[in-house]
């Protein structure tokens, strides 16, 4: 039977060469190659349906379909590559197209195993750091050849606290995502913290009471920022002046807005948070002349205001108030 079958292929071989005018052997790499491609298709189709045939995981069905792929594909390319190239038993055109083969085939593993190489060269960041990359947040707590974990921080959890879960994020990404290093050199972050007082109340007073409550929280800090700012200043071109808390002015809708800008741990943000509002709620409840602003909505009525000079007359026109 394997006879028969050799024969009949020999024989469309030389009739396909005869019609195309290509030569004998050209021709017989040629259909052996479709045939191959073919038998591997059919092959890898049915070891699928044997595979979802007997589980519903489609995580189990997606590393079934990534890997058999993946070693049909090689498997493939050593074959064809012994039909296709002359010398190919010679062990430099074997490990040529081994590792061409290699890298096609697992380019994502090679790509993870370069990134991996490269934090351990140029450490972007370090077991311990905080970052975000790929929208991801979290705290580094291990590093692999082929990913690195995160303990998430943030999504549905507010201010920069953990969720709980645990994050795998392959290698490669580093080649192609933003790296932001929460802890890395300088170890503080600037946080803001808007708080909107009324117009009627007496701003001046109320910037003087936040930035002295700014200043209570952030006198350590501001030490140990200069010191790490210097250290950092060797690396990266850092040009910050000014370390101490600021409390910055703005009119926005329905009140004045002081912002307090100030440094802090980006592990202990939210925590900071809290102390400072603590502290700006007691301290406003003891003067009558600061109001927080809110939202608000005032209805005129005419008929128990009266006419205050601005509006309509019976017959439609404006009225202006006059000057007397």
């Amino acid at each position: 039977m394997m006879q028969q079958d050799v024969h009949i292929f020999n024989r469309l071989t030389r009739s396909i060469a005869e019609l195309t005018d290509l030569s004998h052997g050209f021709t017989q790499n040629l259909l052996f190659t479709v045939v191959l491609i073919f038998a591997f298709w059919l092959v890898r189709t049915i070891i699928l349906r044997i595979v979802y045939r007997h589980t519903t995981d489609p995580e189990l069905h997606y590393k079934w379909r990534k890997y058999l792929t993946r070693t049909l594909f090689f498997i493939a390319i050593l074959i064809l590559g012994r039909a296709w190239f002359e010398g190919f038993q010679s062990i430099a055109t074997f490990l040529g197209i081994l590792s061409a083969a290699l890298v096609i085939a697992l380019k994502d593993s090679v790509a993870d195993l370069a990134g991996w190489l490269f934090l351990l060269w140029r450490k972007p960041f370090e077991i311990g750091d905080r970052i975000d990359i790929a929208g991801v947040s979290g705290d580094v707590i291990d590093l692999r050849i082929f990913k690195f974990s995160l303990m998430e921080i943030g999504n549905w959890v507010d201010a920069d606290q953990s969720t709980g879960r645990v994050i795998h994020v392959p290698n490669h990404k580093v080649f192609t995502e933003n790296i932001a290093n929460y802890t890395a050199d300088f170890q503080f972050i600037w946080n803001e913290l808007p708080v909107r007082i009324s117009l009627e109340s007496n701003w001046k007073k109320a910037k003087k009471l936040l930035q002295e409550i700014a200043d209570r929280h952030s006198a350590n800090i501001s030490d140990q920022a200069k010191q790490q700012l210097r250290r950092a200043a060797r690396s990266y071109l850092i040009t910050y002046r000014i370390l101490t808390p600021t409390v910055y002015t703005d009119v926005k809708d329905f009140g004045i807005v002081l912002t307090v800008r100030y440094l802090t741990n980006p592990r202990t943000r939210r925590g900071t948070e809290q102390q400072i509002w603590e502290e700006v709620l007691s301290e406003f409840a003891r003067h009558d002349d600061i109001s927080f602003a809110y939202p608000t909505i005032r209805y005129y009525d005419r008929g128990r205001e009266g006419n205050t000079g601005w509006g309509l007359s019976d017959d439609g026109d404006v009225n202006t108030p006059k000057s007397t």
